[in-house]
This record gives structure tokens, C-alpha cells and sequence, in this order.
């Protein structure tokens, strides 16, 4: 059927006709995106008008008028139809009267309406008080009734708009960074609002507004087609809901990609980050004019009373050689050449970051267009220049847009493009993969006082995550890439081969710590293998803590660097020449030798309760005068015995409280005194209230102990009472035998996804193996458990290969159950 057809039904059969010809147009396949939306907008025209022919009886002095989204034609499957009743105030009862023949039968099908009746008058008003009513009549249009009416407000509404632009746009500006506070950055986020995130429909619809006043206009190149991908993404999420919804929400991106055509969820979400990266550099662009021309206006008058009335010079500093700043923004001298100099590029770009200002927009495009490409290897000044721009700190992130929003960024690099805009499925990311290593260079370059190469640190933050864009692991495929990229930016064999080592083994340091037992000779020993020199340890050191900073909150913590750091020592002395001390060595503290001979004594657990704050970095700009709570310190001492540590971790889950780390190991008692004690140093919080009284636990702990205490049917008769909402499917758990992790145990490593009781489990599945724990190292990052267990057999030896194996297997099956 035609859109001819569809809007004659309409006409002829009332609502229930244009209901029919609605869904009819929402089911065509063969036609979406804009031609969807305008036949839609155009359907609804038609029907709308026929409502308000029929309603109005020849009266006179009223028109219909469509604002907003609708205004624009810019009907999604589910949109809100924006409509004004305009009338001359002549007759308001037969007004109100004809307002009730259109709004009733649009409610009747259940569409969203937002409507009004004003005169020209009060809609000037209102649009004076309220900004959002202004934006929305500055896309007025005609549907029906006196066009003359609807033409005299639209004419007086943008001549409104222009001449109270200077008080009006700040206020607008003002709006949209309070949005984008709220709602996050549309090209960073899992689950983006695509209208109200910064960079998404809202702030596009923001530009046209800025472009109306006449003050100042956005980029427009690719600017349109930016927002009609983001408007095709909403159109098929309206379709797949049945909602009126902007949020992207994990659960559907499967069957919007699928619905749009597209390869799979990560497709469609690199599409939505690259039109929301438009929309907000233009933002940015536009906003900055706009606050140029402001500041001008305001000192105009005083400079030409000063000057005779004289047009001032704009003044003009220079910053490098073919760069200087010019009305708050880093420009071409007049004299520069981008044709004949191939490093201008990035000296532009290093010169802004290290002034703290922005690049110009016409800059960056001429630069884009005319430069040459450097030559392979790279000049030492273009190295230079990088490194420069790197270690500018935060000011790389905007200069560092610019050139990517240009593509001048793939052209330096052209690895660059399959990390670009790419999303990072994992709760503990907060960024996408290129923004992670810009932010990864920026963390590091506070931190170059502290190694003797800071160019190669800055640089392998920049490219460590950069195999992410490759298949299989991104260490491996990244250090291949970091040695490609490392020569051809001109580092010579030995800087080449430093980089791609810290590449390659940018997670060791962190997954060593936090998964490993240091005090096992092996650890250390496997660590300062893979490292080979202090030089690339102390980089890597630093690269580590950048790493993380610039993952997210859950990634970096006091004790996780602690952690780090007592294992860069280890692995320091190891370097040096000293052999790493053996278990048996290793020191207990007072209270923990105290609470190991109370458990002997007594035959029973004994627990101490400790509150544990994180230190506040003494080098960070205080934001508080409290320090940041990390939970409470747990510290347990058990006659060494079976069931210990699913008895413990029981107990926990059922007190509500989460752990956050954990650590398990055998003790042999002092002084000689037979015996072994089992210490648990364990950090735990409250889900929810207050935690429970020491007493509670050791009661509880007890019982479970002696087997009285049913933990298992326990916690089934809250999960029961409790069901789980709906939410992402968590992909399996996986778990895996870590070879020659440890000459002393068998390491089986556990990643699954956090859960109430799931450490419960665990220890219940490694005692049904028959097999002992003889330390563990538990952490949480975000929504995922990584856990390590160092186990033996009942003689106190590594398991054999395939026992391991076959251990691992039914963790791992007990786990998926």
C-alpha cells in the first residue's frame, strides 16, 4: 500500500483507519530510517487535520500546530506528538471545545500527547519563562487551520529567540552540562540514553537551536547523518520494546542490531559512540564560539571607546614554530606550511595540550586536508612531539578529540582505528578502548617522576590495550602491534623491545598480586623471568597503577597497590640477585599469633572485627576530610580441619555481608607449640545495615563447624524468597589449572560472576574433591569474582595433572549448576 493509500484510509475511516494504515507503515520492512519517519509524521499530519476539520466548524482565528519532534517530522514508532492549539482568543469556550475533538481521540489510541492551547501572546510568554517551550516552538509547523496565525508566531518567536540569544544560550548551555552530569556521555556508556546523554538527540537538537540565534553554528559536516543514525537506533528500539524508551538497555542490543541490519550488539554500540562523538565535539565546538562571541560583544564597546572607534586587531601569540593562540585557541601562524611540514600536526597538537587550550577548529581541518604524512621512521621531533602531548596530563583528552574527530589520528596511527569508539563489555571498564588509553597516558603522566624513560611509559599507555582490536588475547596480538607501531615512530631495537615487553605483559603485575601467593618462591620467580631488567620493572610498575587508575574505581585501591608494590619489591630483589625467602619464613603480626593460639587453646574459631579506611593519597587534591571506607577487616582463626572455609564463607552470605577480598593460609604455631591454625584475613561489607556483632558470628561459625547449622538450606530459603530480577545473562564461569603457578600446590583459578554464597560454594565443592586449601587469594572487580586457590592433596602435595584437571572440571560444573 502507498503512503497515498494509507493517508486516505485514515482520512476515510477516523481513528480506527489511521490506526490500521499506523501499524501497516511500522511493519513495512522496505522502508525505515527517514522515509519511515516522514511518512509517519506526514500520515499523522493527515489525520490530524481531518480531526481538527471536523471539530473546528468554520470557526475562525485557530490554527494547528505541530512543535518539538514532531515539529521537526522527526516521529519515531512510539515518539510523543508535541501539539499547540493556537488561537486569537476571540472565542476560548468553542476553542476548548474543538482542543477536546483532537486530544481525545489521539488518547483513545493510546498515543503520548503533550499539548496546549495558548495565544500567540501567552505562547511568547510561557516560551520567555520556560526554555524548553522556546526550543520547542523554534520548530513550529503548520497543520491546520490559519496558516497566518501559525506564520505571525513563528516570526515572532525567532526574532525572540535572536534577540535574547546572549541571555538565552548560556541558560541553554547551562542546561545541557547539567544533563550531561546526570546522564553520562552517550559514547562511553553500556546502556546510553540516547536523548538525554551528552552527545545524544537532545544535544543535536541544541545545535539547531544555537544555529537559529545566529550567533554562532555548529560543524556541520556529519553532523546530520550523526543524528539520523541515533534516531534509526531509537526507531528500532521503539519497535522491539513496543516502549517509548531512549534507553539502550543490554538486554534488547542484541535485536536492535539485528532489526537495523547490523553484524552484532558491539557493531551497533561502536555506531551509536561514533554518532554521539560528532554530536558532542560539535558541542564543544559550537559552545566555544558561541562563549567567543559573547566576550566580544561584551568588550567591543569599551575597546572602541578606547581605540576612537577604531576595529581592534585580534592578538596574536606564538606557541611553537606554525602555531600560536589567538582569541583563547591555538591556530596556524599565517606563515605555516601543513603541505611541506609533516610534524605541524602534532607540534599544533602538543603546543595546545601544554598551554591548555583547544585546537581551532579550521586548524584541524586544514591540517587534516593538506598535511603530508610523516615518513616511516618518524622524525625525532614528530616522536618528540607525541611524547610532549602524552605527558600534558588532561588537557590531552580534548586536543587529543580534535584530531580523531578529523581523522588525523588514523592517519599518524592507523592501528588506532579498530580500537576506536570500541566498547569494553566489562562493568570495571567506564570507558570505550581509545578513550581507556588516552586516559591511560594521562594517569601515567602524573607519574613520570617516578621512572628513569617516562617517553617510553607515555607511549606504552598509549598502545597497550591496543591488540583489543585483534582476536584472541590482546596482550599477545598487542605486543606484535607495539613493536610495528614503536619502530616506526623511530625508537631504536632496544626502546622497541622494552615497549612491546610492557605490552605484553602489562597485566602481570596486578593479576600476580591479586591472584598469586607471594610468598611462593615461583611467584616471584616467574614474574622476574618475564620482566628480564629493573628498567622495564619500574616502568611497568608505574604502567600498572596508571592502567588501573584509568579502568575505574574498582580497579585500583590502598591494598591492591600494596599488593603490587610488595611484589615489585620481591621481584626487584630478585633482579638484583637475592634469592626469594621459602613459605616457611614467612612472619605472622601480634594479633594474628595472639588469635592463632586463643583458636589452639580453646579447640574453637576466635574472630576479630576491625574497621579499615583507605589512606588518603597524599599527592591527590583533597575532595573530603574523611577517607575513602573500604569495609571492615575480619580476621579468624580455626583449628586447622575440613570444612572450614565453606563454613566461614557461609556464615557471611548469610549475614548479608559481601566479601570484597580474602585470603586463607595455614599457620604452624610458634614457639613450640604443635600444631596448625588456619587464619582467614578476610575485608567484608554490609550489603545493606548495620553489620552483625562479633558474637553472632562465632556462634553461627560454631555451629556450622560442628555441622548444626545447615548453611546450604539457609541460603536457599532466602534465594527462594527473594527471586532474582531480570538483568544481563552473566556468561559462564570459567575455571582453569594454572601450570607451574607454584612448586608448593596446585593453583585452580575461578572467574564467575559475584554472587551471595558463591565463595559457600566453592569451598563446598573443594572438599568434596577431597583436596586442602592451603591458601587463597579471593578479589572482586565490579560484577566479577577472580579467585585463586592454592590446593593439595591430603599428604600435602601438588595434585597430579589430571586430578587437577578432573577437579577443575567439577568446580567448574558445580559452579554452572
Amino acid at each position: 500500500m502507498t503512503s497515498t493509500d494509507m493517508r486516505t484510509e485514515a482520512e476515510d475511516s477516523g481513528p480506527s483507519g489511521y490506526a490500521a494504515a499506523r501499524l501497516r507503515l511500522l511493519q513495512e520492512e522496505a522502508r525505515s530510517g527517514p522515509p519511515r519517519r516522514a511518512a509517519l509524521a506526514e500520515l499523522t499530519d493527515d489525520w490530524l487535520t481531518g480531526l481538527f476539520t471536523a471539530g473546528s466548524d468554520g470557526l475562525r482565528g485557530v490554527s494547528l500546530v505541530a512543535v518539538g519532534g514532531y515539529g521537526r517530522g522527526e516521529l519515531s514508532p512510539r515518539s510523543d506528538l508535541d501539539l499547540l492549539l493556537l488561537h486569537d482568543g476571540s472565542d476560548s469556550g468553542a476553542v476548548a471545545a474543538l482542543a477536546d475533538r483532537i486530544w481525545y481521540p489521539v488518547w483513545d489510541l493510546g498515543l503520548a500527547l503533550d499539548h496546549s492551547v495558548r495565544t500567540p501572546a501567552e505562547a511568547r510568554k510561557t516560551a520567555g519563562e520556560d526554555l524548553k517551550v522556546q526550543l520547542g516552538l523554534l520548530d513550529a509547523r503548520h497543520l491546520a487551520g490559519d496558516l497566518g496565525l501559525t506564520a505571525g508566531l513563528r516570526t515572532a518567536v525567532l526574532a525572540d529567540w535572536r534577540n535574547q540569544a546572549p541571555k538565552r544560550l548560556p541558560e541553554l548551555q547551562e542546561l545541557c552540562a547539567e544533563r550531561a552530569e546526570r546522564q553520562g556521555e552517550l559514547q562511553y556508556l553500556l546502556e546510553p540514553d540516547l536523548k538525554e546523554a551528552r552527545g545524544g538527540l537532545r544535544d543535536a537538537t541544541a545545535l539547531r537551536a544555537v544555529a537559529a540565534s545566529w550567533l554562532a553554528d555548529a560543524p556541520r559536516e556529519g553532523l546530520a547523518d550523526a543524528r539520523r543514525r541515533l534516531l534509526d537506533v531509537r526507531d528500532a528500539l521503539h519497535l522491539t520494546t513496543g516502549r517509548a524508551t531512549d534507553r539502550l538497555s543490554l538486554q534488547e542490543q542484541d535485536q536492535v542490531a539485528a532489526d537495523l541490519g547490523l553484524l552484532d550488539a558491539d557493531t551497533l554500540l561502536r555506531q551509536v559512540y561514533e554518532a554521539a562523538r560528532v554530536v558532542s565535539y560539535a558541542s564543544d565546538v559550537t559552545w566555544r564560539e558561541v562563549g567567543r562571541v559573547l566576550r566580544s560583544r561584551a568588550v567591543r564597546p569599551r575597546l572602541r571607546a578606547m581605540l576612537g572607534g577604531g576595529k581592534p586587531v585580534a592578538e596574536r601569540s606564538p606557541l611553537a614554530e606554525g602555531v600560536v593562540e589567538q582569541d583563547g585557541e591555538v591556530v596556524l601562524a599565517r606563515a605555516a606550511r601543513p603541505e611541506r611540514d609533516p610534524v605541524l600536526p602534532l607540534r599544533a597538537a602538543a603546543a595546545a595540550a601544554q598551554s591548555g587550550l583547544p585546537l581551532s577548529l579550521h586548524a584541524v581541518r586544514r591540517m587534516a586536508a593538506v598535511a603530508r604524512p610523516l615518513p616511516t621512521p618518524w622524525p625525532a621531533e614528530a616522536r618528540e612531539q607525541l611524547v610532549t602531548l602524552l605527558g600534558s596530563g588532561r588537557p590531552t583528552v580534548e586536543v587529543w578529540e580534535a584530531l580523531e574527530a578529523e581523522g588525523l589520528i588514523t592517519q599518524l596511527l592507523p592501528d588506532w582505528e579498530r580500537v576506536r569508539c570500541r566498547p569494553q563489555r566489562n562493568a570495571v571498564h567506564i570507558w570505550t578502548v581509545d578513550r581507556h588509553l588516552i586516559e591511560t597516558a594521562v594517569r601515567a603522566s602524573e607519574l613520570t617522576r617516578r621512572v628513569g624513560r617516562p617517553d617510553l611509559l607515555l607511549v606504552a599507555a598509549l598502545l597497550h590495550d591496543i591488540g583489543k582490536g585483534w582476536p584472541g588475547d590482546h596482550s599477545v596480538a598487542g605486543e606484535i602491534i607495539a613493536r610495528d607501531v614503536a619502530a616506526r615512530i623511530g625508537f631504536d631495537r632496544a626502546d622497541v623491545a622494552v615497549l612491546a615487553a610492557l605490552v605484553r605483559h602489562h597485566l602481570l603485575l596486578i593479576d600476580t598480586a591479586t591472584r598469586r601467593d607471594l610468598e611462593d618462591p615461583a611467584t616471584v620467580r616467574s614474574v622476574a623471568e618475564a620482566v628480564g631488567s629493573q628498567g622495564t620493572l619500574e616502568l611497568l610498575h608505574a604502567l600498572t597503577e596508571a592502567d588501573a587508575l584509568a579502568t575505574g574505581p574498582a580497579a585500583w585501591s590502598s591494598w591492591r597497590g600494596s599488593l603490587v608494590a610488595d611484589l615489585v619489591k620481591r621481584v626487584s630483589a630478585v633482579l638484583a640477585g637475592d634469592a626469594p625467602e621459602e613459605p616457611e619464613a614467612v612472619a605472622i603480626t601480634a594479633e594474628q599469633e595472639r588469635l592463632a593460639i586463643e583458636a589452639f587453646r580453646t579447640g574453637g574459631p576466635v574472630l576479630a572485627l576491625r574497621a579499615q579506611t583507605e589512606p588518603v593519597d597524599s599527592d591527590a587534591v583533597p575532595t573530603s576530610d574523611d577517607p575513602e571506607p573500604l569495609g571492615v577487616e575480619l580476621l579468624i582463626a580455626v583449628p586447622d580441619q575440613p570444612g572450614v572455609l565453606p563454613a566461614v564463607a557461609g556464615v557471611l552470605a548469610m549475614h548479608r555481608l559481601t566479601v570484597r577480598t580474602a585470603e586463607l593460609r595455614a599457620l604452624d604455631l610458634p614457639d613450640g607449640v604443635e600444631g596448625s591454625v588456619l587464619l582467614l584475613n578476610w575485608r567484608v561489607a554490609a550489603e545493606y545495615g548495620s553489620l552483625p556483632q562479633a558474637a553472632r558470628l562465632r556462634a553461627d561459625l560454631v555451629r556450622a563447624l560442628d555441622g548444626s547449622l545447615d548453611i546450604t538450606a539457609r541460603l536457599a530459603e532466602r534465594d527462594a524468597a527473594y527471586p532474582r530480577r531480570r538483568g544481563t545473562v552473566a556468561p559462564p564461569p570459567r575455571v582453569t589449572v594454572a601450570s607451574a603457578a607454584s612448586r608448593h600446590a596446585t593453583v585452580i583459578e575461578v572467574r564467575a560472576h559475584d554472587a551471595p554464597g558463591l565463595l559457600h560454594r566453592i569451598g563446598r565443592a573443594l572438599e568434596d574433591a577431597n583436596v586442602r586449601v592451603r591458601s587463597m587469594h579471593v578479589s572482586t572487580l565490579g560484577a566479577n569474582a577472580v579467585d585463586a586457590f592454592y590446593v593439595t592433596g591430603v599428604k600435602g602435595s601438588p595434585l597430579p595433572g589430571e586430578e587437577a584437571a578432573s577437579v577443575a572440571r567439577a568446580l567448574e560444573e558445580t559452579l554452572r549448576g
